[in-house]
């Protein structure tokens, strides 16, 4: 009875993770693909074994990587062999094709590194891992092994919208304002340990997505923090909206205290150093917290920085200096707390996503045009 109790007290103390702790994002998963291997042909009679089948990935809206790991952990995922060849049936039927549904916004390495494709679209397909050929006279009628190897499913989330910012900017307050996504908002840092993905819906139906992704620290590009974890979801947006605290950032004690300007250079540094590409996309940069005091001044001194952006990079210390200054489209203030201005992003936000749609699609024409 004493041993009983014992154990009664001690599971008590033993607490499970938060849920949403255990429900960890998933954005990568590998696994071992194998083609079929080809049917045997018939000698006596030039009879041809079947093709053995092939292992494709295909892209599909409402697959994801969870469902993938669930499945097939630790097995290899293997298309049907070839038939042999037969007197009643001389040339072989070829093995069944293994089709595995995959998540939009994939990219698929071998395990050598080697790309061997992205899926974007729905039903895109890319081959894994290719069937074997069926025995025939060139190959003295012995089916041979399909490929076998290693793969990588890596996920880069697809949005309209990147949100770039340090930890507590308040980027999750900003998408739970203007979209139907309901993330996690607290007063202190990495409230995101996941991404978050929220639709922006207008009057008119128009939808735009925009995710809320696990906020940069200084060193991120060296995979520092949440790291490439974080940038490599960057990359598969077309616009980027800066959000930065008017207030400055410091991340803690053992980090210098950074200005509003600092942060946003910062971050465009951080961009810089882990895909100089990315400050080609069209940015736009929102100073939060407005509602704080004293925060009008400071965001007029901020717009006049960075009208001259060129000069006053070379003011500042050489560990927030970028090499490339992001020209930033548009600058706006906004409180995502009170809701003041953020309205108007919106309508901002919707303005610069058609504009590159026009300048990135040159076949769409004006409709009043003949």
């Amino acid at each position: 009875m004493v041993f009983l109790t014992k154990i009664f007290l001690t599971s008590k103390e033993i607490r499970l993770p938060r849920k949403y702790l255990r429900s960890k994002f998933i954005d990568t998963v590998r696994l071992h693909v194998k083609g079929g291997t080809g049917g045997t042909g018939l000698p006596k009679y030039g009879g041809r074994g079947g093709q053995g089948g092939c292992v494709y990935c295909v892209g599909k809206e409402n697959a994801n990587l969870r469902n993938i790991m669930t499945k097939h952990r630790a097995k290899s995922i293997v298309a049907g062999h070839g038939e042999d060849s037969r007197k009643t049936k001389i040339v072989g039927t070829p093995g069944a094709d293994l089709k595995l549904e995959v998540p939009l916004g994939i990219t698929i390495y071998r395990e050598d590194g080697q790309v061997l494709g992205s899926i974007d679209k729905e039903d895109e397909t890319v081959i894994v891992a290719r069937g074997g050929p069926g025995g025939t006279p060139e190959n003295s009628f012995l089916g041979h092994f399909g490929q076998a190897h290693h793969i990588r499913l890596d996920l880069k989330l697809i949005a309209d919208i990147g949100l770039v910012g340090f930890p507590n900017a308040g980027k999750s307050s900003l998408l739970k304002s203007i979209s139907r996504a309901k993330p996690r908002i607290a007063n202190y840092p990495f409230t995101t340990i996941k991404p978050n993905k929220g639709i922006i819906q207008f009057q008119d139906l128009r939808t735009i997505s925009i995710a809320d992704l696990p906020g940069l620290i200084e060193g991120a590009h060296n995979n520092i923090g949440l790291g490439h974890k974080f940038l490599k979801h960057v990359e598969r947006t077309k616009l980027l909206l800066f959000i930065a605290d008017i207030n400055g950032f410091q991340l803690s004690p053992k980090y210098p205290m950074r200005s509003c300007l600092e942060t946003v250079l910062l971050l465009n540094k951080e961009l810089e150093l882990y895909d100089p590409e990315l400050l080609q996309k069209p940015a736009i940069l929102a100073v939060n917290k407005l509602d704080t005091e004293g925060a009008e001044e400071k965001f007029k001194e901020i717009k006049k920085a960075f009208s001259n952006v060129n000069q006053i990079v070379g003011s500042v210390a050489e560990d927030v200096r970028p090499e490339t200054p992001i020209e930033f489209e548009d600058i706006v203030g906004i409180s995502a707390l009170t809701g003041e201005g953020v309205e108007g992003l919106k309508h901002l936000l919707r303005k610069r996503l058609d504009n590159f749609a026009d300048e990135n699609n040159p076949e769409i024409q004006d409709p009043a045009v003949d």
